[in-house]
């Protein structure tokens, strides 16, 4: 298999639209589209993207503390 066709090795590496948080990346980006890109509007937009990719972050790093002690 070659490196290209291998899985990103964390999920900020991953296709964005394979993310759980994929909407909420989203309404970030139509925000600032509806408000011509002023980011001072679409604060709580990117604080909802901020977190949801915090908990995603956190359960791939659970869950390979998991494969790792499994594989030992």
């Amino acid at each position: 298999m070659s490196a290209k066709a291998q899985s990103p090795p964390y999920p900020s590496a991953a296709r964005i639209a394979d993310s759980d948080c994929y909407p909420q990346y989203t309404a970030s980006l139509k925000c600032l589209e509806e408000f011509h890109s002023d980011k001072s509007k679409c604060q709580e937009h990117f604080d909802v993207y901020k977190e949801c990719k915090k908990k995603e972050v956190l359960k791939f790093t659970k869950s390979q503390k998991c494969f790792t002690i499994i594989s030992r």
